[in-house]
């Protein structure tokens, strides 16, 4: 099932305290970015942070889930949605520690040598 839009605008809207968040669809869900970064995934209807140390010690008992099969374990957060400086300040803990996406580099085409 996929998310709806209205959930991951709210979902936007809840981060935006955090500065640079926008999101982008991708198969049917969509991928959070801050700052040029994925730090969250929004998954039928639900939100998943990347996890980090600093993430893990910011929630405490968290609790981890895959956004779809065959997916890494991420944070589910269910219970903090409407916690707006709280879901900022994770996002901002997540940020810092996500690593930057590596650069995609061109591939050249070589001539075919006969």
């Amino acid at each position: 099932m996929a998310s709806d839009k209205e959930f991951v605008d709210y979902i936007l809207d809840q981060m935006a305290s955090a500065g640079g968040v926008s999101c982008r669809k991708m198969f049917g869900e969509y991928a959070v970015y801050r700052n040029g970064k994925v730090v969250a995934l929004v998954c039928d209807n639900q939100l998943f942070i990347k996890p980090t140390p600093g993430g893990k010690a910011f929630i405490g008992a968290v609790t981890q889930a895959p956004p779809y099969t065959g997916a890494k374990q991420f944070f589910l957060i269910e219970d903090k949605l409407d916690d707006r400086e709280w879901l900022s300040e994770l996002v901002r803990i997540t940020t810092a520690e996500v690593p930057r996406p590596k650069l995609k580099t061109k591939r050249t085409k070589h001539p075919i040598r006969g």
